[in-house]
């Protein structure tokens, strides 16, 4: 590789290590924040309360979401162009498993702003108050049921991940052991939750420290980029 290939190279890492940093962020601030600050798992009356005495803080969430979701497709894109030399078919499958979640993802966020508008009376007539309370209440289960069928691609997108860190040789292959074992535990965490559903937060618990192999590939790419060893790989040596 060139000089321009080697700075191109550790622009992207760089790159796709700040937009990881953003996108983790915001993912947390709606799978942890929020939940914690808006308890929506009572019954449709009192969540329709915790949900209209926090209205902003619920909109902010799902502006976050929708922020953090382009964010995703930057990050992969960037992924894209930084990881084709080390096999194009998984770098392929990896946009590909990303891509395919984003109408699932809209589509959570287009339930809650209907849950909202239900839960404020803002419906058709048709609708009696109790009967808007429980269907509003019904569109954020949906979102609890697309959450735990996302989970099944959340493991299946870190698997190809997982196999281009490991052989890129720009990234520590420990990185790429970390996250194929993350994206397995989001498999069994999402097998489990169809079909034994009762033992999902017994898997999370036990399963909780592996899911930051996310974290630390994010945290590598923010503060060492890539290595200067991995960067004068010749291209014939990335298709070994």
């Amino acid at each position: 590789m060139t000089n321009t290939d080697n700075i191109s190279l550790k622009t992207r890492a760089r790159t796709s290590g700040f937009l990881f940093l953003v996108w983790i962020a915001t993912g947390l601030f709606g799978l942890m924040y929020i939940p914690a600050k808006i308890n929506m798992q009572g019954e449709a009356a009192d969540t329709a309360r915790n949900i209209l005495a926090n209205e902003l803080l619920f909109r902010t969430g799902v502006v976050v979401d929708l922020t953090g979701t382009a964010v995703w497709i930057l990050m992969v894109l960037v992924f894209y162009r930084m990881f084709r030399q080390v096999n194009e078919f998984q770098t392929k499958l990896l946009v590909a498993f990303v891509l395919v979640q984003i109408p699932a993802v809209i589509m959570t966020d287009a339930c809650n702003m209907l849950a909202l508008v239900l839960f404020k009376g803002e419906a058709p007539n048709a609708f009696e108050f109790a009967q808007r309370q429980e269907l509003a209440a019904v569109f954020l289960k949906i979102n609890t049921s697309l959450t735990l069928v996302l989970e099944f691609f959340w493991g299946l997108w870190l698997l190809p991940l997982a196999v281009l860190t490991y052989r890129s040789r720009f990234l520590p292959r420990f990185l790429g052991a970390w996250l194929f074992v993350n994206g397995l535990a989001y498999l069994v965490l999402c097998f489990t939750g169809i079909l034994f559903p009762l033992y999902s937060k017994t898997v999370y618990k036990i399963a909780f420290p592996v899911f930051f192999g996310e974290m630390a590939l994010m945290l590598w790419l923010v503060v060492k980029g890539a290595k200067d060893n991995g960067l004068r790989i010749k291209k014939h040596e990335y298709e070994n």
